[in-house]
């Protein structure tokens, strides 16, 4: 039987699940100024996935990337939901 198709999803579903509140903490704590990273991190990993010979390995770290490019929108949706009043605001932040 082949389980890596298993294993991609189920450390996929993880990932979403883990990078939902490093979001909204980032947001809280930083702003969206923090998105340069996530693109930094993201860029290194798909790079580092296009090497790696394993299948599932070299899957997993492309998902891995892509959160980080999908949270870069999110921190900008995360901004919004917070103006909206859907998420605290950071009292030690200064809001526009």
């Amino acid at each position: 039987m082949n389980f890596n198709g298993i294993i991609v999803a189920v450390v996929t579903f993880f990932l979403i699940g883990i990078f939902h509140p490093i979001v909204i903490k980032g947001e809280y704590y930083f702003s969206k100024k923090i998105w340069p990273i996530f693109l930094i991190v993201g860029i290194i990993t798909l790079f580092i996935s296009l090497f790696i010979e394993n299948a599932t390995i070299s899957s997993l770290i492309a998902v891995f990337s892509i959160s980080c490019f999908w949270s870069i929108g999110e921190l900008f949706e995360q901004e919004k939901r917070v103006k909206k009043g859907w998420f605290p605001k950071n009292p030690n932040r200064k809001y526009n």
